[in-house]
């Protein structure tokens, strides 16, 4: 069993140059971890270790974060960030999985459900959302990219709202009871990738992208209904990004799901590990996974 993480990368048939974290014996049930912007595996570095025990853990950085490479003619869309991990799986001879989704892990997670439907064992959405309601007011900076083809002073807007050091320590900071929990090192490297050449066309694509995973919702949502797939909606409360509604939501078409809120922001994982770990053991081992 590997008690530590090890960082390894492989390359895909479609020419992606994917980096993964992963621990755990393959023995156990694989459990799949799909980080957010403008995060990367990292954000998963202590969840990991927590739930490797007992769990085969596979937590890759999507394409155009983290350590991954893409080649120069890959689009950056939430479809492919989908293909891109179901490919992953396949080579990792998963069959089975739970998936934790987070942020842009959520589109990517339920596009890979959608096309694996009946490979998912559970779901563990903290703050990873796949209802309307559940948009916060920060999506306000977003919206003028989803109007028609954004002209590059909307772009240039966007970017300095979304893609500063000022951006990437409001996610991490706001609604974090005691900001003194926070590892500078986790925002700092977020936004040292982020920085790179190429990024910003990179994130831009992405979030203009991200209307179409709002019209997959319905979809999403079916799927819930008709596999009852076991969900824990786990939600840092204090949220602004996606706030507790889209929680709640997932009332609305599944019968076995179980909503928790913790007194955290957007990254709840930096300040509150230690409770979601236990919910989420408490969880697997309560439908047996």
């Amino acid at each position: 069993m590997l008690s530590i993480a090890t960082t390894k990368y492989v390359t895909l048939p479609n020419g992606v140059k994917l980096f993964y974290r992963e621990a755990g014996s393959r023995d156990n049930p694989t459990f799949l971890l799909l980080h957010g912007f403008p995060s990367s595996s990292n954000q998963y570095r202590h969840l990991i270790t927590a739930l490797a025990p007992r769990y085969h853990i596979l937590a890759p950085d999507l394409p155009g974060f983290g350590f991954t490479e893409t080649p120069a003619d890959y689009a950056h869309t939430f479809a492919n960030l989908a293909d891109t991990i179901d490919e992953f799986l396949q080579i990792q001879a998963v069959k089975k999985f739970a998936v934790y989704i987070f942020d842009y892990g959520a589109p990517t997670g339920l596009r890979l459900a959608l096309k694996r439907p009946k490979d998912v064992l559970a779901i563990v959405s903290q703050n990873g959302n796949a209802y309307e309601e559940g948009f916060g007011d920060f999506w306000a900076v977003v919206h003028p990219l989803w109007k028609g083809t954004p002209t590059e002073a909307v772009r240039d807007e966007a970017a300095g709202n979304l893609l500063t050091i000022g951006a990437t320590k409001f996610q991490y900071e706001t609604g974090t009871p005691n900001i003194e929990v926070l590892d500078p090192a986790a925002y700092t490297l977020d936004q040292a990738l982020l920085d790179r050449p190429g990024q910003k066309d990179i994130q831009l694509s992405l979030f203009i992208d991200y209307q179409n995973n709002v019209k997959l919702y319905p979809e999403f949502q079916k799927w819930f209904r008709e596999t009852n797939v076991p969900i824990l909606a786990i939600w840092g409360k204090n949220d602004v990004i996606f706030i507790p509604p889209g929680a709640e939501a997932f009332k609305k078409d599944s019968k076995n799901v179980e909503v928790k809120l913790v007194d955290a922001g957007h990254f709840a994982l930096e300040s509150s590990l230690r409770e979601i770990a236990g919910e989420i053991l408490a969880f697997f081992s309560k439908h047996h996974i």
